[in-house]
């Protein structure tokens, strides 16, 4: 159950990270979506490791395989499964791990929890998991073009350093026009020089990712106990290294009045809108038809090439320096992540929104 993401849309994933591959099974999907092999690489793309010099330098093509559920370029309404073959693995740079916890890292509690561990990367706990996740990301996204819902996410902070304002002053065209993917280009630069020098320390770095979504239609969301947003924030939260989650005016509402933070409804050209969307564009855990936007919190990586106190499998007190290729900063490659995660929670409550429409008589 733990591998299976979704309530009608589902994702299964499967693999290690030193495995031969990793995979996955897409079930729930609707038959006649037209996939785009292309889409699906490009999303792949953004994700792996090795594409700037600001991640890690594993090198993996990513090239998925579909296996099925797919035919003459749609599909076919039964499970897609496809694998993701690994190619770049340095299993002996993990040598020093097989009895030695990492601090921070689900070593520990992976060895508690299930008596063995794969210790090679991190095994199953490793963030190269979430490669899968943007198949079935991609998959959606194609899905939620009938609806022309457009997902956004960007890096907005790393470290101390943030954008001054919110999404709507930004041109998002201007995301992917650098190595961490914010789409102020002189913030960037600074986020990246961070980057850079807590690299060169062997330590790393957290931050946020903002994700905006437009034109999603009303009424899509489950009260009481599946709310969209709190769909949105068990998918967030599922990503590894994520340690926290908020929407429309958050942590940060706390400071306003309600008369400061109602959005007080109106009509604009025939049609229900509000004034304002601190609500981040979910009321009742139902979408109201205004953008959805969230922040994602990323701690610093677990992993480090410093020098660290921790214990043995055997209970000694011992010391440890991890070796390898290892992310100084996640955010970069974990934005089209945020975006895959979103497209598959919105596709599944929009499936789920289908049962809930009143009979005609």
């Amino acid at each position: 159950m733990s591998n299976t993401f979704g309530t009608i849309f589902r994702l299964t994933t499967f693999g290690e990270s030193h495995g031969l591959a990793i995979g996955g099974v897409i079930d729930g999907c609707p038959a006649g979506i037209s996939v785009d092999m292309e889409f699906v690489q490009r999303e792949m793309n953004r994700r792996r490791p090795g594409q700037s010099d600001i991640v890690t330098p594993r090198k993996e093509a990513d090239e998925v395989e579909f296996l099925s559920g797919i035919f003459e370029g749609k599909t076919t309404g039964s499970p897609i499964g496809f694998i993701i073959r690994n190619a770049d693995q340095h299993s002996s740079d993990y040598e020093n791990l097989r009895q030695t916890y990492r601090p921070s890292h689900a070593d520990y509690t992976y060895q508690t929890k299930y008596g063995v561990r794969d210790h090679r990367g991190g095994g199953r706990s490793s963030a190269r998991e979430t490669a899968v996740r943007i198949v079935g990301g991609a998959i959606a996204k194609l899905a939620l073009h009938a609806f022309d819902v457009q997902i956004t996410a960007f890096t907005s902070q790393v470290g101390s350093i943030r954008l001054a304002e919110s999404y709507n002053s930004y041109d998002f065209s201007l995301i992917e026009s650098n190595a961490v993917r914010c789409p102020d280009p002189t913030v960037a630069e600074q986020m990246e020089l961070l980057i850079r020098d807590v690299h060169k320390t062997g330590d790393t770095i957290g931050g946020i990712i903002t994700c905006v979504v437009r034109h999603v239609p009303t009424g899509w969301g489950e009260p009481s106990y599946n709310k969209l947003h709190a769909a949105l924030g068990n998918a967030m939260l599922s990503i590894n290294a994520v340690k926290g989650f908020d929407y429309g005016s958050g942590f940060e509402g706390v400071a306003l009045r309600g008369s400061e933070s109602n959005d007080e409804f109106a009509m604009r050209d025939g049609e229900v809108t509000t004034l304002t969307n601190r609500s981040g564009g979910i009321q009742g855990g139902i979408s109201n038809g205004q953008d959805i936007y969230f922040r994602v919190v990323f701690k610093p990586v677990a992993t480090l090439l410093q020098e660290q106190h921790t214990v043995n499998v055997l209970g000694e007190e011992t010391t440890i320096k991890a070796r390898g290729r290892h992310d100084a900063c996640v955010l970069p490659r974990a934005v089209p992540i945020v975006e895959a995660m979103t497209a598959m929670t919105l596709l599944d409550h929009y499936l789920m929104s289908r049962a809930s429409v009143p009979f005609t008589f």
